[in-house]
């Protein structure tokens, strides 16, 4: 059974007359004949009896129409979809890390969406810490994700979009509430509230405490900057978090580091030498093009290189 015989039989059936089918198809009628033929005898039943100088259905037929009206539907609805998934349209679907998602997320997919030529995309969005973006990617569930940097991921392309300083935070009644920037050797003096050791943040800030022989007393660890911001605001410790938009002033007081001059970089990520819609190459080269950060990295390579710096 073929998608041309399911066709030339829902012909025949709407005309009633093989010849009028066959004239509408442009194939001959003894053609058109041996295919619903055979398809017959696949089936078992017989589709079509004679009615004076036409045909009409059988009660057999009559219900495989109903199936093949469906069936050739679906084929041409995907026949569509695929068409505007090769053009303009198509479904992108993104991962991000919490930080993103108060503000950067809505308000770059919502620039993205306004450009005419994307008026017929749509996107699908999930939030998740930077392991589970990552796997998913790799598993085509993600077409791209804005996470940390991971190492080791040879399939995976990664471009730096964010930069985020590293700050302490306190809260607004604490004695160093009033100070201006911190020395981030003040973690070892307070109770200090942690990025989950899991996390991208998390494994990035305690590998920094080991590389500067710091030893905070981590009292709890949580998975984002909004959960350590409820607990600094209660007085429950300090920490060392990245700026971002969900940190703010009238909770917490926000100190930039006097003796280190650490960031932290939020990458976009999506899967090397992949086929990819058109939409989605538009949406990573918007992206790119909305972040001066990789030019940058490149310029503070460039003075490292020649001493500048």
């Amino acid at each position: 059974m073929t998608l041309n015989q399911l066709a030339y039989f829902r012909t025949v059936a709407r005309t009633e007359n093989y010849h009028a089918a066959a004239d509408e198809l442009y194939i001959s009628q003894p053609s058109l004949s041996r295919s619903i033929d055979s398809l017959e005898k696949e089936l078992g039943v017989l589709l079509f009896e004679k009615s004076g100088r036409g045909i009409v259905l059988t009660k057999s037929g009559r219900l495989f129409l109903e199936y093949v009206d469906r069936i050739l539907e679906e084929c041409e609805i995907a026949v569509y979809k695929m068409k505007e998934l090769s053009s303009s349209g198509g479904r992108i679907d993104i991962g991000y890390v919490f930080p993103l998602a108060n503000y950067y997320i809505p308000h770059m997919v919502r620039s993205f969406l306004d450009l005419p030529e994307n008026k017929s995309v749509t996107f699908g969005f999930a939030q998740n810490r930077t392991s589970s973006i990552i796997r998913d990617i790799k598993k085509g569930i993600l077409d791209v994700g804005f996470c940390a940097y991971a190492e080791n991921e040879e399939e995976l392309e990664f471009f730096p979009i964010i930069k985020q300083e590293m700050v302490i935070i306190t809260d607004l009644n604490h004695p160093l509430a009033l100070h201006g920037k911190l020395s981030i050797y003040e973690l070892e003096n307070y109770p200090v509230i942690g990025y989950e050791r899991i996390s991208a943040l998390g494994r990035y800030t305690n590998r920094l405490y080991r590389n500067l022989g710091i030893k905070p007393d981590i009292i709890c660890e949580c998975p984002d900057e909004y959960s350590i911001q409820a607990l600094v605001r209660e007085s429950f410790g300090i920490a060392l978090v990245a700026s971002v938009d969900a940190l703010n002033e009238n909770e917490v007081s926000i100190h930039s580091l006097s003796d280190a001059d650490l960031t932290h970089y939020v990458n976009m990520v999506w899967l090397k030498n992949h086929y990819q819609m058109p939409a989605i190459k538009r949406f990573i080269d918007y992206m790119k093009s909305s972040s001066d950060i990789e030019a940058e990295l490149k310029q503070h390579s460039i003075a490292v290189d020649t001493g500048l710096v």
